[in-house]
């Protein structure tokens, strides 16, 4: 086995970074976001231990919904990168494109066993080139192939010394393999196959069996006229010693994922759960899909699930005849590799047990996949492409005409795929780009159109989002996930009535029960929020929930374990006065998650309810430590998530620490700006410690990112009235509320006290009783229409008289107070479940709540009694303020 040189290996580097120097400017895309963003196991706060009890995602291998993918070796180096530059992407690429060239140089090694020198730097540099590679490459979360294909070579290297002289074995470098082995499967699961092509080595190129040879010998022993020659029994010892390792490894990673297979659906991989003879032939006819892509790969997709190819389902349809040539021509090499010998048959073997073992996994053969094609797992099978091209090469560039043309035709292909290589690498910036140019490639994938729409759908452009969600459910009308998506982004848009027609008809989709049946292992688990989410629409109408009820309970019904499906339930029922259903509901919520510090606020409510002022507060005392702790904790690993900072503020706004809450609110601006929740409650925090001039710019900076903030509007209105007595000014904010709102109630009464202000009784009048007609059980709106009502009585009578009334002259130019017609509702955004990973409509547990304060109607008063009455009125709206986090949640 030659060395591999210096300048051979800087020609290697000197290539991949020429292909992959871009690829540091891509983002986190695709698969990255649940492997690197959403990944709790890279935080340095997570136990170690973490790593070999969760999957690649970072969901336990014994939850139902784990994608079983077991690589720990691989999320640890993730870890690594996250311990260093914490969230930036470059360190990441970086780590690839350097793992890239190590697997190049280590599979020039590889190819020197089998080819002459000038062959395996050819072989090494088309599979450095090769673009089917950028999505292993980069791809974050490729990483598992480099990793994986590093301890694959390292393992096989390792073996080809273990051949002693004298056919003697050498028992080290079969230990190290062993070792190798099952660090590569750590990798991915892959890993384990590099035992099949050592074995495939022993035989045919360490002893130099051919196939004819060996069946000789095997009718030889049957017939009782041989023995079994003694270099035939080493052999089959060091077979065994493979054979049981790579038993032990497969036991030990069935134990792993506790004898379960993952939850795939037909959305996945149609193909596996086809009827015969579609499942066969399309299985079949994806083999030469996956040799054309590897030929011929100018034409990739990030994507190939669901309709991406058609499922072949007749023996006439004609992509049968690519089936039939990929077998024949495969058949042709496996032929002539196995009976005839020679180096040149050695070289083809060898080449095909690196293109046909390690895409065993990938085959559907012995398990189904989650995926049709995926041009990641062919990174180890293109080594044994790339070697039969070499080889190919040497034989014609041997022949003196074919010289010249071998070596133009070498140079065009390496050149090209080096230019395809890297402008391939662009598309992987971000994932609007890498599923545009999916879409340019298959337009039949609806996961495609979906993935372009929430792409927009992040940038809050819902009109193009709503385009693309609804061309996934022309591609895929029975796409459960793209009609609900297609739903939440209505609801975005404030179209209730579609979006609720876009959740039936996903409802409709879903299937029946089946008794003894679990539902899981029929539909993916996520489908469910088509519940929570089509309640949670229907909530809004009064007269409909009940209606709300049925489906959350259809959905506890469906999943037992379902936990946000008690929570919604929980705050439901007690916005239908039912506090006991709603105690059991989040009692249920708590066997299931019991460090949940939410649903101990939620059970506080409850009790507040029920009047248990002791269940009350020890479920308090329960929640804001554990909340706190959470929360400081969630920071510390997360210090650029606004969402964190904002959970803290509103803590501390929940315990009157003004300043400490001031102090997040800003920090969670000051990351994410535009932070709707987070102005506004800081304009409300002002405005609440009479610092409302403080609050008017928080305010303005709200409004300008989002000027239908209707609570935003009423407090500037409220602020300008009262604080800058600019009338003017309230009364737009008020009239731009009904503009949006006309049945908006505290808009049109606040819109009233503008009138009043203007001295304008008989219009505030009107305007007092059409807000009476929208609300007519509101007590004080028919009190303030009575004083209305009153002062223009005594404007009537001092018209009538020479002089006015006593106590009446100065109407018309005394500035009347009229404060305590002012009712003003606020939001408010309360802690949220740090660790939750639910729908994106999914509501949490306290999503907002809202505060409304009155003043009461006063008569004039002395400072001190002025003061008592206020104290009066926090401590009695203290209490209410709980229930209302969730009684008036939106």
């Amino acid at each position: 086995m030659a060395d591999v040189s210096l300048k051979e290996i800087a020609l290697i580097i000197g290539v991949v970074a020429a292909c992959y120097w871009n690829s540091l400017f891509c983002g986190f895309v695709f698969d990255d976001v649940s492997a690197i963003l959403d990944n709790k196991d890279l935080h340095p706060s997570t136990p170690l231990k973490n790593l070999f009890q969760n999957d690649f995602w970072g969901t336990p291998m014994s939850e139902e919904r784990s994608h079983k993918s077991y690589r720990p070796l691989t999320v640890l180096t993730f870890r690594l990168n996250y311990l260093f530059s914490e969230l930036n992407a470059v360190s990441y690429h970086l780590l690839n494109v350097v793992f890239h060239a190590v697997v190049c140089i280590i599979f020039l090694k590889v190819c020197k066993l089998f080819l002459d020198s000038k062959s395996s730097v050819i072989a090494s540099l088309l599979f450095a080139v090769h673009p089917i590679h950028t999505e292993a490459v980069t791809g974050v979360v490729g990483r598992a192939e480099l990793l994986s294909s590093i301890f694959f070579l390292a393992a096989f290297l390792s073996y080809t010394k273990s051949k002693g002289p004298d056919n003697t074995i050498v028992w080290t470098p079969i230990a190290v393999t062993v070792f190798l082995v099952a660090v590569a499967t750590l990798c991915k699961e892959q890993g384990i196959t590099v035992v099949g092509i050592c074995c495939v080595y022993e035989v045919f190129i360490a002893q130099g069996y051919t196939l004819p040879v060996l069946l000789d010998m095997a009718i030889q022993i049957l017939r009782g006229k041989g023995s079994i020659p003694y270099c035939m029994l080493q052999t089959l010892l060091k077979l065994i010693v493979l054979m049981f390792s790579t038993l032990l490894l497969v036991v030990v990673r069935v134990q792993v994922i506790q004898s379960q297979l993952p939850v795939f659906t037909r959305f996945d991989n149609p193909a596996a759960v086809s009827p015969s003879p579609a499942r066969q032939l399309t299985f079949n006819y994806l083999l030469s899909v996956n040799a054309w892509l590897l030929l011929n790969p100018s034409e990739l997709c990030c994507d190939w699930t669901m309709g991406t190819i058609p499922l072949v389902e007749s023996l006439l349809d004609i992509r049968n005849i690519a089936t039939i040539t990929f077998f024949c021509f495969l058949g042709s090499l496996i032929v002539f590799s196995l009976r005839y010998p020679g180096d040149s048959s050695k070289t083809v073997l060898m080449a095909l047990c690196l293109i046909v073992l390690p895409f065993i996994p990938a085959s559907n053969l012995f398990f189904p996949v989650g995926f049709v094609v995926a041009e990641r797992v062919l990174y180890v099978p293109s080594m044994g492409f790339c070697i039969l091209v070499a080889h190919g090469w040497k034989r014609l560039s041997n022949k003196s005409v074919l010289r010249k043309l071998s070596w133009v035709c070498l140079s065009v292909v390496l050149f090209t795929h080096a230019l395809k290589t890297l402008h391939r690498n662009w598309d992987w910036e971000s994932e609007y780009t890498l599923f545009m140019s999916a879409l340019k490639v298959n337009k039949n994938n609806a996961k495609l159109w979906n993935n372009v729409g929430h792409a927009l759908e992040n940038e809050k452009n819902f009109e193009r989002a709503l385009r693309f969600f609804i061309q996934a459910t022309q591609v895929q009308p029975d796409d459960i996930g793209a009609h609900m998506n297609v739903g939440r982004t209505y609801k975005n848009l404030n179209k209730t009535k579609e979006a609720e027609e876009s959740y039936m008809i996903a409802k409709s989709l879903m299937p029946q029960i089946i008794p003894g049946k679990k539902y899981a292992a029929r539909v993916a688990p996520n489908h469910l929020n088509v519940y929570i989410n089509l309640a949670n629409l229907i909530r809004a109408n009064e007269s409909r929930l009940e209606e709300a009820d049925q489906l959350y309970r259809q959905a506890i019904s469906m999943r037992p374990d379902f936990k946000q499906a008690y929570i919604s339930r929980g705050e439901l029922l007690l916005k239908m006065n039912k506090p006991l259903k709603a105690k059991e509901a989040y009692l249920r919520a708590l066997e299931l998650d019991r460090t949940n510090a939410d649903l101990w606020y939620n059970l506080a409510i409850v009790y507040i309810e029920l009047k248990d002022p002791t269940e009350h507060k020890l479920a308090l005392d329960k929640v804001r430590p554990e909340a706190k702790k959470r929360l400081l904790s969630y920071v510390k690993e997360e210090p650029q998530d606004a969402n964190g900072y904002f959970n803290l503020g509103m803590l501390a706004m929940d315990d009157k620490r003004d300043a400490e809450a001031e102090s997040w609110m800003k920090k969670a601006i000051g990351l994410q700006v535009g932070f709707r929740s987070a102005l506004f409650n800081l304009a409300l925090l002002y405005s609440q410690t009479s610092k409302e001039l403080m609050a008017l710019p928080v305010l303005e900076e709200l409004l300008r990112y989002y000027p239908d903030h209707t609570k935003g509007l009423i407090l500037k209105g409220d602020i300008l009235m009262n604080q800058k007595k600019d009338i003017s000014g309230a009364k737009k904010c008020f009239e731009k509320i009904l503009e949006m709102d006309p049945n908006n109630v505290q808009g049109k009464h606040n819109l009233c006290v503008v009138y009043f202000e203007e001295r304008d009784l008989i219009k505030a009048e009107k305007c007092l009783v059409e807000t009476l007609a929208l609300a007519p059980h509101e007590e004080y709106i028919q009190r303030h229409l009575n004083i209305v009502r009153s002062k223009i009585s005594l404007l009537s009578a001092a018209e009538h008289s020479a002089f006015p009334p006593v106590g009446t002259a100065a109407v018309g130019k005394k500035k009347i107070p009229f404060e305590n017609l002012k009712e003003v509702k606020h939001e408010q955004k309360t802690t949220q479940t740090l660790n939750s990973n639910t729908n994106k409509e999914q509501s949490n547990s306290k999503k907002r709540t809202e505060k409304n304060y009155t003043d009461k109607e006063t008569k004039k008063k002395s400072t001190k009694e002025i003061k008592d009455i206020e104290k009066k009125r926090v401590a009695a709206l203290k209490r209410l303020e709980e229930i209302e986090r969730i009684l008036n949640g939106e």
